[in-house]
């Protein structure tokens, strides 16, 4: 049997049913003279407990953490609410060792600010704290706090680099240099960091050689380039520094890039996105703009209100997105809007996958008739958390339907590791098994769906299906 519609609605509101828990995993209060506990997101707002990573190894959770793929919006999301959550350390956590890796792991896919917000939770008077804070700190330009601090606490770095840019930065470039030289003898600081901070403290030692940039410049190595007038392009850098560029200070073009390679990782709200793509008309065409053209093309198709015009626009721009990997942020924009137009054919389907690929999706599955066809009532079926019974010629659709049966069950191991109170590393586990699944393992995209329903992450369940589903299939028309 299904879920009730009362249960379906219900998976929308709780992440977590508490009652899917075993008996072993307890909420308590958190320590709040414990900053490894520190998140963003409370117990109460995400549904899970305190005791989250409590009986887990820290080792296998730091490996979980880096290795899982994110190959739909509903795992990032997930894993995102993992890594904010309120929740004590793993058991045997060397001191902030976890939260080391959990800021690490928000910096690299992006999210700079919320990494920003947890420091301040935290404070940053412990060095691995305080290296995140200058590292953050420095990539969005605000050296003089960094400075600030170690000029007042020394001892917070051992970074001799660190040292000999905010001498300078205070003016005394005289000791500037003393520690450089002292360390370049001692072999603290060599190779390129050492030229870098030597031509920084004088232009003229590079004798107009070039300097090789590196594949993956620290924040404080992109500052000195830029301090030497060869400011490094972020467009090939990883995903961090194109925060830099949503200024629009290095061109609009530049700015659209940095924007869509952030709300691929679910780290720019989707309005921030439209407003970069609305900033003004496209003044060239091909590639980059002509996706930008076609949406503010249907932007205004939809502000004049006529139906084929509209559909017209959205056949046009639809694949633009899907083949930049834009659907998802596409859809939060204009799935309802959308659904206020009378379209038909490939456009109906359009805005139907649309409104599938939003957080109304169960909504839509409610209004649809039995005579919309195969796909229409299969992820239908699925948006309500029922069984499918008739299978449509959707990638994943075999597996996905499985995973919603009335047999299907949480793999027995993982269902050992939570009633040993393993709750987060359970969660990453079978988010680890999803992503097994995107890639064609059916057997483990059942399980991973099968593991979610079982933990009361019914909502993750049901969009990451809908989302995997319909991505890879325009993908496959792309």
């Amino acid at each position: 049997m299904g879920l009730t519609l009362a249960q379906s609605a219900q998976a929308q509101t709780e992440p977590v049913a508490q009652g899917a828990l075993p008996p072993s995993v307890e909420t308590s209060p958190l320590s709040e003279a414990d900053p490894s506990a520190a998140g963003l997101l409370s117990p109460a707002t995400t549904g899970l407990p305190v005791t989250l990573w409590k009986a887990s190894d820290p080792a296998n959770l730091a490996v979980l953490i880096d290795a899982v793929e994110l190959p739909v919006p509903a795992m990032q999301r997930l894993m995102r609410t993992l890594i904010l959550a309120e929740a004590e350390p793993p058991a045997g956590d060397a001191r902030l060792a976890f939260l080391d890796g959990r800021l690490e792991w928000l910096t690299s896919h992006g999210a700079v600010e919320e990494a920003l917000a947890l420091l301040d939770i935290t404070g940053v008077d412990d060095p691995r704290l305080f290296a995140h804070w200058v590292d953050l700190s420095l990539l969005l330009g605000r050296s003089e706090p960094v400075c600030d601090k170690l000029e007042v606490q020394p001892r917070m770095s051992s970074d001799l680099s660190l040292r000999v840019f905010c001498t300078a930065r205070k003016g005394d470039w005289e000791r500037a240099a003393l520690i450089l030289q002292s360390a370049r003898t001692l072999g603290d600081i060599s190779g390129r960091r050492a030229e870098l901070l030597t031509r920084f403290l004088d232009p003229e030692a590079g004798d107009g050689r070039a300097l090789l940039p590196p594949v993956r410049p620290s924040p404080l190595e992109f500052r000195l380039f830029e301090a030497l007038g060869e400011p490094l392009p972020t467009a090939p850098l990883p995903l961090p520094f194109a925060v830099l560029d949503l200024t629009g200070d290095n061109g609009w073009r530049t700015q659209i890039e940095a924007a869509e390679r952030l709300a691929r990782a679910g780290s720019l709200p989707p309005n921030r996105l439209l407003g970069i793509y609305t900033l003004r008309r496209p003044a060239a065409s091909g590639g980059i703009w002509d996706r930008v053209k076609a949406l503010q093309d249907f932007e205004a198709a939809l502000k004049r209100g006529v139906p084929e015009g509209a559909a017209r626009a959205l056949v046009q721009v639809w694949p633009q997105m899907a083949h930049a990997r834009m659907l998802s942020p596409f859809a939060d924009l204009y799935a309802e809007a959308i659904a206020e137009v009378d379209v038909n054919g490939r456009a109906q389907q359009m805005a139907r996958r649309a409104r599938f690929l939003t957080a109304s999706y169960e909504d839509l599955s409610l209004t649809l008739e039995d005579d919309d066809g195969r796909e229409a009532r299969f992820l239908s079926d699925i948006a309500r958390g029922l069984t499918p019974e008739d299978l449509p010629p959707l990638p994943h659709a075999e597996a996905v339907a499985e995973g919603f049966s009335e047999g299907a069950t949480m793999p027995p191991v993982l269902a050992t590791q939570l009633d040993g109170g393993r709750l987060g590393e359970v969660i990453l586990r079978a988010m680890a098994l999803f992503a097994s699944g995107a890639e064609g393992n059916g057997q483990d995209l059942t399980d991973a769906i099968a593991t979610f329903r079982a933990l009361g992450l019914e909502d993750t369940a049901r969009r990451a299906a809908l989302e995997l589903m319909i991505l890879d299939a325009e993908r496959a028309l792309q």
